[in-house]
C-alpha cells in the first residue's frame, strides 16, 4: 500500500503514529465485539453470528472510511441506536428482528439520498461555530462520564443517581492507568493512551481481575444466521414507516455531532470552517448502515472513539483502515480483544474528554444568544447520556432565543431546518410505543 495515498507527510504525520492511533481507536472502542452481540440477542438474533456480522461491517466501512475519504474516523454498530432496535422496535412486539433491520436498511437510504442531494451537508455548514464548539465540548463530557463509569469511579446511587465509587482494587488500577496516561501526555510521549490500556490490562491480569482467555481463537462461527435475512417490504408498511424516520433522525444526529467534533480535533476543516471531504463521510455513513442491515446487524454510525486516534495523532486514513483491519482479525481473535476490560480504556476515555475541553474556548460567553444554547448542547448531550438528543435541544433553543431576540434573520434556512427536524425527533422519541 503506497503510503502517499494518505498523504502523511502533508498532514504532519508519520506512519508509526498512524498505526498507533489505529490500534489505540480499535482498544477503546472493542467493547462493541461483545457489547453489540449482547443487546440484539435480546430481539432474538444469533449472538455469535452477531459478533461475526459486528467485526465484518464494522472492519469493511471504517476501511472504506480511511480509503476513500483519507480521514481518521471509525464506523460500527451504534450503541443507543442497537437498543432502539432491539427493545423499541422487537422486544415490544411491534415487528420481527428480521422487519428491524429492513427498518435499518431503509433508514440507511434515506440517509444516503439526502446526502446525494447535498442537503446534509448544509445541515452540518448551517450550525454556527459556537454551536460546533459545545458539540465537541459536550460530547467531550459525555465520553469523560461513560470513562469514569467504567473505571468504576461513579457509580449508580437510588438516592442521588450518582455518586463516587469505592476505591476498589480496580478502581486503583485504573487511577494509575489515568495517572500514566496525564503523566506521559505531559512529557508529550506519543502513544500515551494506548501504554495505558495496555498497562491497566497487564495490572489486572496480574491480580486476576481479568480473565484469561480460555483459547486464542474462535473457529466454526458462521454469519448466516442473520445475513441477508433483512425484511425491507415489511419496513415499508405504512404502520412501521414511523420507525424508520425516527431511527434516520438518530442516526443523523449522531453522526453530525461525531464528525463535526473528530474532524475539527484531526484539523479536517478549511480556512472558512467546513469539513474537508465532508460528503463523502455522510455517504459512507448512509451506506454503511445498508451494508449492516444486510450483514446482520443494527445501524452502523460514525464512532466518537475515532477521537482517541486522533488525539494519539491519527490524521489519515491510515487510522482508519488499521483500526478496520483490528476489528477483520478480532472475527478469528475475540477471546484475545475481549480481555482488553472497561476500566483499562476508561481511563483513555477521560483523558481524550479533557482535551476536547479545550473547545469551549470558541464559545462567546458574553452573547447570551448563542453562549445560552451552547450550554444547552453541553449539558443535555451528557446528562440525557445521548448525543441526538442533547443536539435536538441545543439546536431548538438556538433557533427560539433567535426568533424572540429580534434575530431571526441570523438563522440560516437550513438551520430552521435542522431546529424542525430536531422537533420530529423529539416528538418521535416520546409518543407512547
Amino acid at each position: 500500500m503506497k503510503m502517499d495515498l494518505f498523504k502523511i507527510g502533508q498532514r504532519n504525520t508519520s506512519t508509526r503514529v498512524e498505526l498507533t492511533a489505529g490500534l489505540t481507536t480499535f482498544l477503546t472502542m472493542a467493547y462493541i465485539i461483545l457489547v453489540n452481540p449482547a443487546i440484539l440477542a435480546e430481539a432474538g438474533m444469533q449472538r455469535d453470528a452477531v459478533m461475526v456480522a459486528t467485526c465484518l461491517a464494522t472492519g469493511i466501512v471504517t476501511i472504506a472510511t480511511g480509503l476513500a475519504c483519507n480521514a481518521p474516523i471509525a464506523m460500527a454498530p451504534g450503541m443507543g441506536l442497537n437498543a432502539f432496535l432491539a427493545y423499541s422496535l422487537v422486544k415490544t412486539g411491534r415487528m420481527s428482528w428480521q422487519t428491524g433491520l429492513g427498518v435499518v436498511f431503509l433508514s440507511g437510504l434515506l440517509c444516503l439520498l439526502l446526502t446525494l442531494l447535498g442537503l446534509r451537508r448544509r445541515l452540518v455548514e448551517a450550525i454556527p461555530p459556537g454551536i460546533v464548539a459545545a458539540i465537541s465540548v459536550g460530547i467531550g463530557l459525555f465520553i469523560t462520564f461513560i470513562g469514569l463509569v467504567n473505571m468504576g469511579l461513579v457509580v449508580h446511587s437510588d438516592t442521588t443517581l450518582v455518586a463516587a465509587g469505592p476505591i476498589s482494587p480496580r478502581v486503583a488500577i485504573a487511577l494509575s492507568a489515568l495517572i500514566l496516561m496525564a503523566f506521559l501526555e505531559a512529557k508529550q510521549v506519543r502513544g500515551a493512551l494506548i501504554i495505558g490500556i495496555l498497562f491497566a490490562t497487564i495490572l489486572g491480569l496480574a491480580f486476576g481481575y481479568v480473565e484469561r482467555p480460555a483459547r486464542i481463537t474462535l473457529s466454526g462461527l458462521s454469519i448466516r444466521p442473520v445475513a441477508w435475512r433483512l425484511d425491507i417490504l415489511g419496513a415499508l408498511r405504512w404502520s412501521v414507516l414511523g420507525s424508520v424516520f425516527s431511527l434516520m433522525f438518530m442516526d443523523m444526529f449522531d453522526s453530525i455531532g461525531t464528525l463535526v467534533a473528530c474532524c475539527h480535533q484531526a484539523g479536517m476543516v478549511d480556512k472558512d470552517g467546513r469539513i474537508r471531504g465532508l460528503d463523502g463521510l455522510l455517504a459512507i455513513d448512509g451506506a454503511a448502515s445498508m451494508l449492516g442491515a444486510a450483514l446482520g446487524t443494527s445501524t452502523i454510525t460514525s464512532y466518537i472513539e475515532s477521537a482517541a486516534g486522533i488525539q494519539e495523532g491519527g490524521r489519515t486514513g491510515l487510522t482508519a483502515v488499521v483500526t478496520g483491519l483490528c476489528f477483520i482479525a478480532a472475527i478469528l481473535l475475540a477471546p484475545v480483544a475481549a480481555i482488553v476490560p472497561g476500566f483499562a480504556t476508561g481511563p483513555a476515555l477521560v483523558m481524550v474528554g479533557f482535551f476536547m475541553l479545550r473547545g469551549i474556548r470558541m464559545i462567546d460567553l458574553e452573547r447570551i444568544d448563542e453562549a445560552f444554547p451552547a450550554f444547552v448542547i453541553i449539558v443535555m448531550i451528557a446528562l440525557s447520556y445521548n448525543i441526538s438528543t442533547g443536539l435536538a435541544f441545543g439546536f431548538i433553543s438556538f433557533t427560539l432565543i433567535k426568533l424572540l431576540s429580534g434575530k431571526a434573520g441570523q438563522v440560516k434556512p437550513a438551520m430552521w431546518a435542522i431546529s424542525v427536524l430536531s422537533a420530529a425527533y423529539l416528538a418521535a422519541e416520546n409518543l407512547p410505543r
